[in-house]
């Protein structure tokens, strides 16, 4: 699946890369957040210190980002992408990923309203790896 940017995301995309000087391997809109996925051991980079660049570029962009390492490991990548969000276990049975939560309170954090958490983790995770659901238990 081909993805398409436009120009708007263009230049955003290349306003980070300027700012931090990371790599870049995706950026997409997510419910009025900026999604940043960048290249593997990138994320010191990207961040800088004390998150001085995360916070130049959400003044810069006046939105709030998130920046996501990514990993050819699916796990990996899935708990990247819920952080902070702590969890006690992460496993793969056959397309459906099954993550344990430490309590009920981060169990909530990670379903949300409606499952609206757990489905947008899912769609962001669909876009790189072949998976049907990720179940929280």
């Amino acid at each position: 699946m081909k993805t398409k940017y436009d120009t708007e995301l263009l230049s955003i995309m290349n306003l980070f890369e300027k700012t931090t000087r990371a790599q870049l391997k995706d950026c997409f809109t997510n419910r009025e957040r900026l999604v940043f996925i960048i290249q593997p051991g990138q994320l010191r980079k990207a961040l800088g210190k004390q998150n001085e660049n995360v916070k130049k570029l959400e003044t810069v962009l006046n939105r709030k980002i998130k920046i996501v390492e990514f990993s050819p490991d699916i796990l990996t990548f899935i708990k990247n992408l819920m952080y902070p969000l702590r969890m006690i276990s992460i496993q793969q049975d056959g397309d459906t990923i099954i993550i344990k939560g430490p309590d009920s309170k981060t169990k909530g954090l990670m379903i949300g309203a409606k499952a609206q958490n757990l489905r947008n983790y899912e769609e962001i995770t669909q876009k790189y790896f072949e998976i049907k659901e990720i179940k929280v238990i």
